[in-house]
């Protein structure tokens, strides 16, 4: 039997926090490493290169618990979107949010923040990604996630 999809019927405002819904990937039969891969400084691309899956050991800082996470995620946010070319002015809107959900943790983030950090108007970032057609994974948080 197939699974029933319930979407929302609250629409998205400028505050409404969006995030990256990795389930979404596996949704669509796709890997996201293999994606994440790109995105990675020309260091780690040959660190990874392999296309091996790696967990690492990850210390919260906050509450010092030990996790095993992705290392090529972790690689990514804690080295390769820190560097100068992560983002850039040819950069699209659409890349540019989920690189910066990625380079946040992928901490959810409403329009208004995103717009403070890739400098595009709130409004314009609320309606590519609240046109009805799921981009790269990003979707609004849902409440009860």
């Amino acid at each position: 039997m197939s699974e029933i999809k319930r979407f929302t019927l609250i629409k998205p405002t400028v505050d409404t926090p969006f995030c990256i819904d990795f389930n979404w990937w596996a949704e669509q039969g796709q890997d996201p490493n293999v994606f994440l891969r790109e995105y990675l400084c020309a260091e780690h691309q040959a660190a990874f290169e392999q296309n091996q899956t790696v967990k690492i050991d990850w210390v919260d800082p906050q509450t010092a618990e030990v996790q095993a996470v992705d290392g090529l995620q972790h690689v990514l946010i804690q080295h390769c979107a820190k560097q100068p070319n992560f983002i850039t002015a040819n950069t699209s809107l659409v890349d540019a949010v989920f690189r910066i959900l990625l380079a946040n943790g992928n901490i959810p983030m409403s329009p208004v923040e995103l717009s403070r950090e890739i400098g595009k108007p709130a409004d314009l970032i609320l309606r590519t990604l609240s046109s009805g057609r799921v981009f790269m994974g990003i979707r609004p948080k849902h409440p009860s996630k």
